[in-house]
């Protein structure tokens, strides 16, 4: 199932089953608990994330070839670092270049999983039974902040306003059976940036579910993003950065398409 979060024509946010581009079937109770869908379709004025997060956790340096390009070394656990909750943005929404961060701006095509059912020290056999469902990310990065700026730590360079666009759709498990067996790409203004698959990540979906929750719970809306493959912008020569007018689509197979236009802060 592709369920939406949404506002209505009153402004009112639900959640849904999705109709077509414009509606969506409404859904009583909430979705990381008991939930049923209704006959009842009604109009989307605007498509939300699919979820409001608990937490967004983040993997760096998780695909083979995107380790390749930076020069970095194949890391021997997954690279952890966090976005803050305030960089959560919309389909369709801009992502908004800050005033700090001009010129350096980057963006990453991701996977993102949607933790539905709390757990702690899981085991990888059993990390998809808390997985709700899968939506594309676009991890924006302020990379002199990410490198140079932010004192070592990434968190900084990631989490700066609409830095986290997520959607445009939340597809439930059984519909992706597994979760590293899908095309992921990314194109910028009609260029293809990144062109890849998931099954190029170092650590799999389930391997990373488990070391998240080695002694941490993973709360229902918990989000993980799981990594960008190669064909970033600041690996490339010339580098390529986010300007004003830019138009970023991340698209992935069984998901959807993401799409976001880039503006500036006033």
């Amino acid at each position: 199932m592709k369920i939406v979060r949404f506002q209505n024509s009153a402004g009112t946010v639900h959640y849904g089953e999705r109709v077509d581009e414009g509606s969506a079937r409404l859904i009583e109770g909430t979705i990381f608990g008991t939930y049923c869908v209704t006959d009842r379709v009604v109009a989307m004025r605007k498509l939300l994330a699919p979820v409001e997060p608990r937490n967004i956790l983040c993997v760096g340096l998780n695909y083979r070839r995107h380790a390749e390009e930076t020069g970095a070394r194949i890391p021997e656990y997954p690279v952890l670092f966090i976005k803050a909750v305030n960089a959560l943005s919309h389909p369709g929404d801009p992502i908004v270049i800050p005033r700090v961060a001009p010129g350096q701006v980057d963006c990453e095509g991701e996977l993102a999983v949607v933790i539905g059912k709390p757990g702690k020290n899981i085991e990888p056999r059993q990390a998809l039974d808390h997985v709700l469902g899968y939506t594309c990310a676009n991890d924006v990065s302020a990379r002199r902040w990410q490198k140079e700026g932010g004192g070592k730590q990434w968190c900084r360079g990631k989490s700066f306003d609409t830095f986290c666009p997520l959607g445009p759709c939340l597809v439930t498990t059984d519909e992706i059976p597994d979760p590293n067996a899908l095309k992921i790409k990314t194109t910028l203004n009609e260029k293809i940036m990144q062109d890849s698959t998931t099954a190029d990540m170092i650590f799999d979906v389930p391997s990373l579910i488990s070391f998240l929750s080695e002694g941490t719970t993973l709360l229902p809306g918990t989000v993980i993003l799981t990594g960008t493959p190669q064909g970033v912008g600041f690996a490339r020569n010339p580098q390529v950065f986010l300007k004003k007018g830019d138009r970023v689509a991340i698209e992935i197979e069984r998901i959807g398409t993401l799409v976001n236009p880039v503006s500036e802060e006033a």
